[in-house]
């Protein structure tokens, strides 16, 4: 094999390997949210990437993977709470930028798929002093 098909070889290898997190992982994660001793919470997710998103708890929600957090504020009568869903970077990105190199490594960054968020998550309510009900 002469090096013009190794080259070619290698470039088509690239392409095709390209965004592996986007292919193996996908752009979007099912996440778990629980208000532990509050079922049926009401509960507003909210990131500077898509938006905001409602649910109640427990329960699940499908969220387009993105490099920010997700802040989370949940009430429930006159209990109330929040924090954060964290998002990580994937750890299949160390691969890709081995494998599929900075192409790779754009489509997997451009897409989300190189993030992932913390699958379960909890939010503890308190009691809201100012709360009369």
């Amino acid at each position: 094999m002469n090096n013009r098909s190794k080259l070619l070889l290698a470039s088509a290898l690239v392409s095709v390997l390209a965004g592996c997190a986007t292919i193996v992982k996908g752009t979007t994660q099912t996440v778990f949210l629980d208000t532990p001793g509050h079922p049926g919470a009401q509960c507003t997710l909210t990131s500077s990437s898509w938006g905001t998103r409602t649910m109640r708890t427990p329960g699940s929600i499908k969220l387009d993977k993105a490099s920010a957090n997700v802040a989370v504020s949940c009430a429930k009568g006159c209990f109330k709470g929040g924090g954060i869903i964290a998002s990580n970077v994937e750890t299949m990105t160390a691969g890709n930028i081995l494998v599929g190199g900075v192409i790779g490594l754009g489509v997997d960054a451009a897409s989300g798929a190189m993030n992932r968020y913390t699958e379960h998550n909890q939010i503890a309510l308190t009691r809201d002093p100012a709360c009369t009900g």
